[in-house]
């Protein structure tokens, strides 16, 4: 037998050129312990948050027995029930007033929705959000709301939540993608804590928060926001939300049509109600006056 036959034969072509080139590197322990740590801070993080969001439905109720029966007073209240009369309409208009106020001496960022204001600094500003806004943002929507703006308690603790995970981001110095991931957490954890809703908070992240689906950035939030449920279940109790003290049964096939025809007619009529708020803010934007006085307005 000749010497070329003793030679070994390689079994594959090695892969050692093309992963230097793509500048590959194999996993090892510190992205396994980073995901250790911005988890344990995303948990921390949704406790914390949780205790804000208690604050601030309680702040509302607080905003609310003041304006509309002037009681200093946490206690869950309408302003159905007052006795203001024709008055009553100058208690928004007051609350308005003073958000624009805030906004014009505190911070502009108090103006938006809340999450489209966290994408925007995701997608544009490495996920830095000014601090200010941790405390400005509640203050104001408990003011906005506790005197009668038709608003929800979601906006303001998302843009809480998530302006809290952007300042200890920023804080603890650590990347761009992790502070994006302390961000997504506390505002999913925020949504989670008010309405006890885990896995729809989750869904928010992945769709309009982390634009991605990978374990690095789904562990942390789901953590967060199942943090958040157990706050919700600690301090605002284990009823439903919006319970219906309905008995819901089977439906019927004959009832699938009448379904379909209603969550089309429900689909459209959210298009126009959606395209209605952008024609009057850009009705807002075309008005000869300050836009601190836009909340005393409309």
């Amino acid at each position: 037998m000749g010497k070329e036959n003793l030679q070994s034969i390689p079994v594959s072509v090695s892969l050692d050129s093309t992963l230097d080139a793509e500048d590959f590197k194999t996993p090892d322990t510190t992205n396994k312990k980073r995901l250790l740590i911005i988890s344990s801070l995303a948990i921390l993080l949704a406790m914390i948050v949780s205790g804000v969001a208690v604050l601030l439905v309680h702040l509302i109720d607080l905003v609310t027995n003041l304006s509309f029966y002037g009681n200093f007073s946490i206690l869950p209240s309408s302003p159905m029930g007052n006795a203001l009369g024709a008055w009553v309409i100058l208690v928004p208009a007051a609350g308005g007033l003073i958000v624009g106020l805030m906004a014009l001496y505190g911070s502009k960022a108090i103006r938006g929705h809340g999450i489209p204001e966290a994408m925007e600094q995701i997608l544009t500003n490495q996920s830095k959000i000014k601090p200010t806004i941790t405390y400005l943002k509640p203050i104001s929507s408990a003011i906005s709301i506790g005197t009668g703006g038709p608003f929800g308690a979601e906006g303001p603790i998302i843009a809480t939540g998530g302006a809290l995970g952007s300042t200890i981001g920023q804080l603890l110095k650590i990347s761009h993608h992790e502070r994006k991931v302390l961000l997504a957490a506390g505002a999913t954890a925020g949504m989670s804590a008010i309405f006890g809703s885990p896995i729809a908070a989750i869904f928010l992240a992945i769709e309009l928060l982390l634009f991605e689906f990978s374990p690095r950035s789904i562990i942390p939030v789901a953590l967060a926001c199942i943090t958040g449920a157990a706050g919700h279940h600690f301090f605002f109790g284990e009823d439903l939300l919006f319970a219906s003290g309905i008995t819901i049964e089977s439906v019927p096939n004959s009832a699938l049509f009448a379904c379909s025809v209603i969550g089309v007619v429900v689909g459209l009529l959210s298009v126009a109600v959606t395209k209605l708020v952008y024609l009057i803010e850009d009705a807002f934007e075309k008005l000869q006056i300050h836009w601190m006085w836009w909340p005393a307005i409309g």
